[in-house]
């Protein structure tokens, strides 16, 4: 289970600490996800390990009455466990890597009219004219930094990533984005050295095409053709590329000379929309994914509505990200070929707020969500991971990558709903950007709760139904639940529909789902149907104010799963929508059509999975 710590402040950050153990012995010791920190910016290229070990996170925070972009970094000496705030010195471009070849530590980085958040600010007194810079420093992380300009700027140009140092060649690369052809339209473009960092080439890739309005939307989405790139070098020194796009999925492109050419883009079997991945090739040759496996609310038609600006009309600004809450991981031990895990590494501990679009006012961020990360290995193959934007958001863990690829997940809510994603969203007030806080922030209502047992007992059930409030975009309450990606598996639920429940359905899928998306159940791979009456899938019937033990068995090497009730004959579930990573979550959901606060009781969950022909036994 997830360790969370007390509410953070932007700067520093209390630690878990286990008395009597040395800084070794406690990495050992980390297996699932544990909150460690809380970074001093969005991260994406300002966590960096220095040869003796030390850990820094570069940003910047506010000093009242004084320079908003006051840089500092916080620094752990002991693998990420404890950190303090340090100045960052003058003249310091933040973050850097070492070069394999010479030893400096360098950087690229924009530096626009302007500063910017995009930019470290420390640096930019070191750019006499807006251009790229190279920041080089032969003495070590702290400078002195000489700064050269190698390019001019490209409208939208944006440097998200640390450059790499390729193996397979002497030559440097840095993912990019930039209006190439179209000023609203960023293609990635790639910055290639051959002579560690002194001179740079760019290399354009080509657009993902737009996404357009398709069902299940019914008004446009914001469109992302391809910005902020992800790379990472294969075992045969080809390069592989994840694009973030307003499509459901990732694209993806390779390159096998080294990134002087690109297959065009297509799309990969990742599940995301319009947020960033990262791939991260461990030293022992595991690739690891940080990405959102996840699926927004369908797009809804704002062209009718009135006191809108252009940006809204177009499908941008509050309703846009409403799938930036999970932040997942996966593993392949093959280069790509294959993947396992597909588990949550975080949920957003803001997620269920009601106050989720006012929360902290402008702090930091606009954007309360959990993407953007970076990564970093540290000894016995344990990561440590910074994501996030928001500071009331953002967090940096440590975990063990062997912890995704566990084979089993239970909860019976002794630790309350904190695996469980269960809000629902208030309907958008036409101008709110304006008017409130809320850029990426459509606020929410909690729905599906924790209410006492039934039978008495000291423990609480899980209840999802309907309770009617008319400022919901839709007022069934819904619960989702992750566990390790399998190809096949069983699902074991202890569940009791109370008299009068409205019915409802229950879902195994591969991707994360809001708990009210309207349209879960046509995407999913398998459905159940519970009717008021207690029909199940029109065949077995849950007895009313009885307690059940539904399974649902999976194998998605065949056309069919199976359900069966109290170790019961089993009935077969009709496949609804292929996979190509297994299936990683339960999502239960209201399906009564009139006010049901009796819904459906949720005992325990308990997720195993198999090898395909097994026939039950745990891989």
């Amino acid at each position: 289970m997830l360790e969370t710590l007390p509410e953070p402040s932007l700067v520093r950050s209390r630690t878990v600490r286990r008395a009597g153990l040395s800084c070794p012995e406690r990495l050992a010791d980390i297996f699932a996800p544990r909150t460690v920190a809380v970074p001093p910016t969005n991260p994406i290229r300002d966590l960096m390990l220095l040869p003796d070990g030390e850990i820094r996170h570069y940003g910047f925070r506010a000093i009242s009455g004084g320079d908003p972009f006051h840089n500092i970094y916080l620094s752990s000496t002991d693998r990420g466990f404890s950190w303090v705030e340090r100045e960052s010195p003058r003249r310091c471009p933040g973050a850097t890597v070492e070069s394999p070849w010479s030893g400096d530590f360098l950087t690229l980085l924009c530096c626009h009219k302007t500063p910017s958040l995009e930019e470290y600010q420390n640096i930019h007194h070191s750019c006499p004219e807006p251009g790229i810079y190279l920041h080089r420093s032969r003495r070590g992380p702290d400078g002195p930094f000489f700064s050269k300009r190698v390019a001019d700027l490209l409208p939208r140009l944006l440097m998200p990533r640390q450059p790499l140092a390729l193996k397979s060649r002497r030559r440097w690369i840095v993912p990019a984005q930039a209006a190439v052809e179209d000023p609203l339209l960023q293609n990635p473009v790639i910055f290639i050295s051959d002579d560690d960092a002194e001179s740079w080439r760019m290399v354009v890739i080509p657009r993902v095409p737009p996404h357009g309005v398709r069902w299940p939307h019914a008004g446009p989405r914001w469109e992302n053709c391809g910005p902020e790139p992800t790379i990472t070098e294969l075992g045969d020194g080809d390069l592989l590329m994840l694009l973030r796009t307003s499509h459901d999925v990732l694209w993806e492109c390779r390159s096998c000379d080294g990134g002087d050419t690109w297959s065009d883009p297509a799309p990969s079997r990742f599940y995301s929309t319009i947020t960033t991945p990262l791939l991260h090739r461990m030293s022992d040759g595991r690739l690891l994914l940080f990405w959102n496996n996840t699926t927004p609310l369908p797009e809804v038609d704002h062209t009718t509505q009135g006191g809108l600006e252009e940006g809204e009309h177009t499908g941008m600004w509050e309703d846009v990200f409403t799938n930036r809450d999970a932040l997942h991981a996966a593993v392949s031990y093959d280069d790509g070929k294959t993947w396992d895990g597909f588990r949550e590494l975080h949920l957003n501990e803001r997620r269920n707020d009601a106050d989720f679009r006012s929360r902290s006012g402008t702090e930091g961020s606009l954007d309360r969500s959990i993407h953007q990360s970076q990564a970093i290995e540290l000894p016995d193959g344990k990561i440590l991971l910074a994501f996030g934007q928001h500071p009331q958001c953002r967090r940096m863990l440590l975990f063990d990558p062997l912890w995704l690829v566990e084979k089993r997940r239970s909860d019976d809510f002794s630790r309350g709903l904190e695996g469980w994603s269960y809000h629902r969203y208030i309907q958008s007030v036409p101008g709110g950007f304006r008017g409130v806080v809320g850029h990426c922030a459509l606020n929410r209502y909690p729905g599906a709760a924790l209410i006492p047992h039934p039978d008495g007992t000291m423990r609480e059930v899980l209840q999802i139904a309907l309770h009617p409030d008319p400022r919901l975009l839709s007022e069934r309450e819904g619960a989702v639940w992750n566990f390790p990606a399998a190809w096949a598996g069983e699902i074991r639920i202890r569940i009791r529909q109370p008299s009068g429940a409205g019915g409802t359905r229950i879902t195994l899928v591969d991707r994360w789902f809001n708990p009210t998306d309207p349209v879960v159940a046509q995407l999913a791979q398998f459905v159940l149907e519970i009717g008021p009456d207690g029909q199940v899938n029109g065949t077995e019937r849950l007895v009313s104010e009885t307690w059940h033990n539904l399974s649902i068995r999976w194998e998605l090497n065949t056309p069919e799963a199976s359900f069966s009730l109290d170790e019961g004959t089993p009935h077969a579930i009709p496949l609804v929508f292929p996979s190509l990573n297994g299936i990683s979550y339960l999502h239960i959901q209201s399906a009564a059509q009139a006010p049901d606060t009796a819904g459906l009781l949720v005992e325990s969950v308990e997720a195993n999975t198999f090898s395909p022909g097994s026939e039950g036994v745990q891989q």
